[in-house]
This record gives structure tokens, sequence and C-alpha cells, in this order.
């Protein structure tokens, strides 16, 4: 049977933990030194409710409330992940500010979305975010909500199978593509 292919897009602002979260899913290594990445993708097969899925997932630089969605962030996207970190209000702050952009630019009410505490291993030392705060995050979204230590490799796999539950629950008929009209460029 062939694989269904699904792009997943992984945004928060910097140095929140987007890229150790994907290597750790992808190459089970937590890497410790930050590098500001500029943009990349890497693939993993997931099995999934009797399924397999070819995952691409976009590893994208840091957002701030300046930068503007690039539009390959929403076009062709089937999910996303927000993430923010547990030590920083700010970048808790700004998954509201992004989710409203993606919506506002693919011209829907809601997206398949997980959002996403990282950093959890900082609990006990530098927490600024409740746990239920990001959970009342993602419930007024209606989205999935989990909190992860890419250093611990605390709940790094349910994030990207909550965000295929999440793309599935909106998907008719399990199409393959995202559907045509959902983003829309003036």
């Amino acid at each position: 049977m062939a694989a269904n292919k699904r792009r997943i897009a992984v945004l928060g602002s910097r140095s929140v933990g987007k890229s150790s979260l994907i290597i750790q899913y992808c190459q089970n290594e937590f890497v410790e030194s930050y590098y500001p990445t500029i943009e990349s993708t890497f693939a993993k097969t997931v099995p999934f409710k009797n399924a397999e899925y070819e995952c691409e997932i976009i590893d994208t630089a840091g957002q701030d409330e300046f930068s503007i969605l690039n539009s390959k962030h929403a076009i062709g996207i089937h999910g996303y992940v927000l993430v923010y970190s547990i030590s920083s209000r700010n970048s808790f702050d700004m998954i509201q500010i992004v989710y409203d952009k993606i919506i506002d630019f693919c011209g829907v009410t809601n997206i398949p979305c997980v959002i996403v505490g990282s950093k959890s291993d900082l609990d006990k030392t530098g927490r600024q975010v409740k746990f239920d705060e990001g959970q009342k995050l993602a419930k007024a979204n209606e989205t999935a909500f989990v909190e992860t230590s890419a250093k611990d490799n605390t709940n790094v796999a349910k994030v990207f199978e909550l965000c295929l539950g999440e793309i599935e629950k909106r998907t008719p008929n399990n199409q393959a593509e995202p559907p045509v009209n959902r983003c829309l460029i003036m």
C-alpha cells in the first residue's frame, strides 16, 4: 500500500527548541547547541492508525511578531506544530499571533494543529508558562496540546502523532492533498 504524504510545518519563536524537537524525533538524538535555523526539511515514515505516512517536516526559522508568515508555510501544508518554551512567556504569547496569521492567510476557521510547550525538563527551575495555560490556549483554538522535552525525549513522538490525528480529523475521505481552495493569495 502506498504511503500517504503529509507536510507538517513547525513554527514558533526563536530558540524555543523547534530543531531539537524535530532532530530528536527524526534522528533520535538531542542537539544541545543552538544554531539559528535558516530552514530545513526532514523526512520520516510514521505508522499511524494502520497506515504508513511519509511525513515531510519543515523546520522553519524562528518567527517574531514582525516576520510575515511565509506563503510556503501555508500552501500545501497539511498540519502545523506551534512551539513555545515553557521558560519563555514571550514565546507563548507569540503562539496566538502565529496561529491567527495562518488562519488569516488560509482563510479558514481552524487548522490541523498541535500547540507544544517545549523544554518541560526546565519545569522546576525556569517555568514561566503553566501547563493549564497551554491547555487553555489549545482548547480556545480547538487544537491538540502537549508539553515535551527533546532533551529527555518526553512526548516527542506524541507531538507528530497528535498532528497526524488533527490532520486526519479534518481530511475528508483521507484525501492526500490539502483542499485546493484552502489558501488564496491576493
